[in-house]
């Protein structure tokens, strides 16, 4: 991912050297029978793990390339969660990391195939990845492969075998992962020049966890109500369209294992009287056609690509396609139109697909959240209410109509349920940035800078948390007997929890 590590120096090359251990997504399907555990050989306790996380998430959510896009999150939360649920009663997950780790997903623009994990509980996903998946099994592979990496604990396990390596050697790793990003060449001139065996080793210990990671990932499917098989269309999606690690680089250079042996094993350990056909075991659903049709807009591909996907669905033959192909073209259309400001055009399109999934309610629900955000993109906040049914609990609903009720000058009607939302969610900055919206509307201003301070806190931002806290304080010692003073006592509560975390964050630097 194209997250750029600005704050500092130092801090991009701590990043960078996390970095250069984390794994990039190759899933393949396998058996649940097989390799044996590596057995958690980390020197590095939980805790350690999560502030190592913390630290590099900083940074990842001020990264213009992250994105919290309310329907697309909504759609990975409903594959992760089920993952996670598997992995706790498979005993995968301990209560430990449970407790200890973030189980965080944070979705980002690039427009490459990739998703990774992060050291406490966090996942990247690409953009790009889940608008190029065809199904719900083959998104749910990559994740299930990425939170195996994580509850294996194969980062921290990295760490600690890069900790037993000489500095010299360590920093040749460092120089080799700078290099690699550039030029996959520079890799092999490293090891030629020297540090062969230390790197050899390293790689050879990643290709081990990547194999454990993807046994014990294709043994969550099941459990989660996925068809494993998807990891086999998955492989299959990841050789053909990205080549991932078929780069032309030697084999002994390659942290995950060859593309052509992890297909494979994969055939290999497929039961025996099932098909490995993608389209056998898999079906396209327009719900999740729409789902990888907004990703793929989203991206910013720029104005060429938009305008091409506008004019699709008037090409020749467009009718005679699935109908999961057509309702993608569709809301791709009608999304594009709208970005472009063209809201005639996407008010046209969207009806089209509106009539087209009407009968598949997943799908249907999914077209009149863009109904609505074509409306409040057109400044029409009465027809975008009208589009967002009154009283829904999902996220996407909350979001938009609250958006809708502040252009209606209706702050006091969304009030209430994010209050309520943010009761059971305390980590969503973005519903506490429109909590705060609300408030300020309301002329409430107390209320409104603790929910900012909390939007900050969500994003692990303690240093501007801690500011708009004192705002805070400021406010309430000038409002005298008149402020609220059940939320100036929250307020100072909450101030001294925040300097506590600062100064944590400060002793780790």
């Amino acid at each position: 991912m194209r997250y750029r590590f600005t704050a500092s120096v130092e801090t991009s090359l701590r990043a960078l050297f996390l970095m250069a251990f984390l794994m990039s997504t190759s899933p393949q399907a396998t058996a649940q029978t097989g390799l044996p555990t590596l057995g958690d050989t980390s020197d590095l306790t939980t805790s350690a793990e999560r502030r190592l996380g913390d630290r590099i998430i900083r940074e990842l959510y001020r990264d213009p390339d992250y994105i919290d896009d309310p329907v697309l999150v909504d759609y990975v939360q409903g594959i992760w969660q089920p993952l996670l649920a598997a992995a706790k009663a498979r005993g995968e997950l301990s209560a430990e990391l449970d407790e200890r780790f973030a189980w965080e997903i944070l979705l980002g623009r690039d427009r490459t195939v990739n998703a990774f994990a992060l050291p406490g509980g966090y996942l990247g996903v690409h953009l790009g990845l889940i608008g190029v998946v065809a199904t719900r099994a083959e998104l749910a592979s990559v994740l299930a492969h990425e939170l195996s990496h994580v509850t294996q604990r194969h980062i921290s396990r990295l760490i600690t075998q890069q900790s037993k390596q000489t500095p010299l050697l360590l920093g040749a790793m460092v120089l080799g992962a700078l290099a690699a990003s550039k030029n996959p060449g520079a890799t092999q001139a490293l090891v030629v020049g020297g540090q062969a065996l230390a790197m050899q080793n390293q790689l050879n210990f990643s290709r081990d966890m990547e194999r454990e990671a993807d046994r014990i990932g294709y043994g969550l499917m099941a459990p989660a109500g996925f068809a494993p098989q998807g990891f086999v269309s998955m492989f299959e999606k990841l050789q053909q369209a990205n080549r991932l690690n078929d780069n032309g680089s030697w084999p002994y250079l390659r942290s995950h294992p060859l593309t052509t042996e992890r297909m494979a094993d994969m055939q290999s350990r497929i039961p025996p009287g099932i098909t490995p056909s993608p389209g056998a075991v898999v079906q396209a659903s327009s719900e999740h056609a729409i789902v990888a049709a907004r990703a793929r807009v989203l991206s910013n591909p720029g104005v060429d690509t938009l305008r091409q996907w506008i004019a699709e669905p008037r090409g020749s033959g467009f009718q005679s396609q699935p109908l999961p192909r057509r309702a993608a073209a569709l809301y791709a259309a009608a999304l594009a139109s709208s970005n472009l400001r063209d809201a005639t055009g996407a008010r046209a399109v969207a009806r089209q697909l509106d009539d087209l999934v009407r009968q598949d309610p997943a799908a249907h629900r999914l077209v009149r959240l863009l109904m609505a955000e074509i409306e409040l993109a057109a400044g029409d906040a009465s027809a975008a209410l009208a589009s967002i049914p009154d009283g829904n609990a999902h996220r996407p609903e909350l979001v938009l109509r609250t958006q809708a009720l502040l252009r209606a000058n209706r702050p006091v009607d969304a009030t209430q349920a994010l209050q309520t939302w943010v009761a059971t969610h305390p980590k969503d900055s973005t519903v506490w940035q429109l909590l705060a919206s609300t408030w300020q509307t309301q002329g409430q201003g107390l209320r409104a800078i603790r929910a900012e301070a909390e939007a900050q806190a969500a994003r692990y931002d303690y240093a501007a948390a801690v500011d708009r806290f004192k705002a805070g304080q400021d406010m309430a010692r000038r409002g005298g007997a008149a402020v609220d003073h059940i939320e100036a006592s929250i307020i100072d509560t909450r101030l001294r929890a925040m300097e506590s975390l600062l100064r944590e964050q400060a002793a780790e630097r």
